[in-house]
Parts: C-alpha cells; sequence; structure tokens
C-alpha cells in the first residue's frame, strides 16, 4: 500500500498546457477519484503517476520513494502499480488464466505460485469458472474483470483505473461499481480512479478531485464536494443547481428581485451566488393550498 504525494506537476502538449501546478497527497489505502470532463486532463494526470507519460515539472512519489522528478524517471514496470485501460487490453490469443498470469511471468514467479495467485485473484474478481475460456467467448462485464484480474495477480501497491466502465451497459457498469468497492475494501490498496460520470464518483470515492482545464477545482469528500462547493464551476458540475444572485449585508442575503432574504454568515457582505440543490427545496402549504416554497 502507498501513500502518494504530487507535488507541482506541470504538462504541456507542445503549446497546451494540459495540467497546471497539480499538488495532491493521497492517503495510504483511500479510494481517490479524478473527476472532470472530457479533456480536462485527468487521464493525462494518471498517466505520469503509472509513469506512461513524463512531466515537464514537479515530483510524483509513491510511498517513500521518488518515481518522477528532475533526474529521476523510474519506468512503469519498476513502480509497483496495477492498471486498468477503458478498453479492457487484454491479450486475444490468451485464455483468462494466462492473461492473469502474464505479469506474474514477467516477474519469473514460479509456476505453482504463479497458478496460486492467478485462481485467488480470478476468485476476488468472480470469474474462476471461466479460467479456460478465450476472451472473445467473454461478455464485456467479463473482459474488464479479466483486466482487473491482471492488474490485481502483481499484488500492487498503487491501482490505477481509467474510466474502467464507460463501455459497459447501466445495468454491468451499476455493477462493476459494487465489486470494485469490493475488492478495494477487501484489499485496502490505493486506488485512483479517473470517471467523467458523476454518480460513479459520488458512490465509489473517499476523496473526489474536481479538475477543470489541468487544475484542481476542489477536493474533498462526495458529501463535502456536493453540499459545500467552492466554485460555480464545482456547484454546476456536480449534481443539479439553482444558482441566484444575491447580495449579503449584516448577516442577511437578500436574493435580487425578490423580497427574500435569509441569514447568512457576517463575514460575507457585498454581491454574491445563491446555489440551492433541488433537493434542499420544499413546499409550505396550509389548508391544502400551496403557499410557498422555501429552502431548508
Amino acid at each position: 500500500m502507498s501513500t502518494i504525494r504530487i507535488e507541482h506537476i506541470t504538462k504541456k502538449f507542445g503549446d497546451n498546457v494540459i495540467i497546471r501546478d497539480f499538488c495532491a497527497e493521497f492517503e495510504d489505502g483511500k479510494f481517490i477519484t479524478f473527476l472532470g470532463a472530457s479533456g480536462c486532463g485527468k487521464t493525462t494526470m494518471l498517466r505520469m503517476l503509472a509513469g506512461f507519460e513524463k512531466p515537464d515539472s514537479g515530483e510524483i512519489h509513491i510511498g517513500d520513494r521518488l518515481v518522477s522528478g528532475e533526474g529521476v524517471f523510474v519506468p512503469p514496470e519498476k513502480r509497483g502499480i496495477g492498471m486498468v485501460f477503458q478498453s479492457y487490453a487484454v491479450w486475444p490469443h490468451l485464455n483468462v488464466f494466462d492473461n492473469v498470469a502474464y505479469p506474474l511471468k514477467l516477474m519469473k514467479i514460479p509456476n505453482d505460485e504463479i497458478r496460486k495467485r492467478v485462481m485467488e485473484t480470478l476468485d476476488i474478481v468472480h470469474i474462476a469458472e471461466y479460467a479456460k475460456r478465450m476472451p472473445s467467448e467473454l461478455s464485456g462485464g467479463q473482459q474488464q474483470r479479466v483486466a482487473l484480474g491482471r492488474a490485481l495477480a502483481a499484488e500492487p501497491n498503487l491501482l490505477l483505473l481509467d474510466e474502467p466502465l464507460s463501455n459497459l451497459d447501466a445495468k454491468l457498469r451499476e455493477e462493476m461499481r459494487y465489486e470494485i468497492k469490493e475488492i478495494h475494501k477487501r484489499l485496502k490498496i490505493t486506488v485512483v480512479y479517473v470517471t467523467h460520470d458523476q454518480s460513479e464518483a459520488m458512490t465509489m470515492s473517499d476523496v473526489i478531485y474536481v479538475i477543470n482545464e489541468g487544475a484542481i477545482e476542489q477536493a474533498g469528500s462526495p458529501v463535502e464536494i456536493y453540499g459545500n462547493p467552492k466554485q460555480g464551476f464545482v456547484s454546476e458540475f456536480l449534481g443539479r443547481i439553482n444558482l441566484l444572485s444575491g447580495e449579503a449585508c449584516d448577516g442577511k442575503l437578500k436574493l435580487c428581485d425578490t423580497e427574500s432574504s435569509m441569514e447568512c454568515d457576517a463575514r460575507f457582505s457585498g454581491k454574491t451566488m445563491v446555489a440551492i440543490r433541488p433537493d434542499d427545496i420544499y413546499a409550505i402549504s396550509e389548508d391544502g393550498r400551496f403557499v410557498q416554497i422555501c429552502s431548508k
């Protein structure tokens, strides 16, 4: 298991800045999610963690080891990571057992130990009965389990998942969310998960990093990110929300173009935006008649 430190990472492709001064620290054993729209840089950051891309500046530490920094670059195969791609990337000419055994053979582990670890891993991802099947005989969900098993077989310190469920149908996505979380709880390894799906991020994560144009907009637990967004971008990206103009003064917040006001922190003053989630709104009625809508 590994604590991850990312210090002032920047990455450019030509004149395009993809990652901007990215700083983060992931606690050992936590489920971390990079959440953002397509093209925001989340996969590029994951690939730099894996060692498939080199940062232009900054440092990456996995555990107590510097794996990327000035004059230092540890290749992917020596970082102690497992990675699952969006496209599964299973070997079509190898059966399920041999796909999962592949990284262990590269590590020159004895055959008896390989068989033991592969069957234990296949049991963890619930495809032990398919050990002799070819990938062409499996469903998309089963192939994704093979890819996950292959990543876990080498007992990595860090598991990286790049939108692993995006090619599955809705029912399978929901099932695999549960399976991945159960595997995380069972193995207690650090997981970094990339997705643009807000519901995946909310249901699976210990900590969410909301990324926009290569920078972290906000980081926190799902409850914190949803209930206390610090940026307008975060509030709108993570769930439905109503944004209303207001003005704060002396502990009161008055909504523009209305007679409505509410209490607020006295430290706030001047023009501001009020963010109200649909689930924070309720209706008041008297004698069966609608009276008004209020916010919790």
